[in-house]
């Protein structure tokens, strides 16, 4: 028998609900295109339409697992966003700009959340 989400999210201490919450939060950052494209309510359609493609260009990209950034930069601005890369290090990470077409300086930012 099905039961609600609310029934069981009742039954669960604090801290087991804000592992869920947090776990929930940190996978919804990382989503494959279509699930993005899906997640932003838009249809393969609509974004084709709105990028100047048909429709089965859209899944084409989306099953992509290599591409143009400029693509992908296209694909996500279709979408309302901002395609920004960062390279991840240890001591901290770097938002590359060379790709971009604005003139913004990189700024490291530590892992504790401050830059330079």
């Amino acid at each position: 028998m099905a039961r609600k989400w609310a029934e069981l999210e009742a039954k669960m201490s604090p801290a087991r609900r804000r592992r869920i919450r947090t776990r929930a939060e940190r996978l919804l950052k990382q989503l494959p295109l279509e699930e993005l494209r899906s997640a932003r309510k838009l249809t393969q359609t609509e974004l084709a339409k709105s990028m100047g493609l048909n429709q089965a260009s859209i899944s084409k990209l989306e099953r992509r697992t290599d591409m143009y950034v400029s693509t992908l930069s296209h694909f996500v601005e279709a979408m309302g966003g901002e395609l920004q890369i960062t390279a991840v290090f240890p001591d901290g990470s770097v938002r590359i700009t060379q790709l971009e077409s604005k003139d913004e300086p990189a700024r490291i930012r530590r892992p504790d959340g401050s830059s330079e």
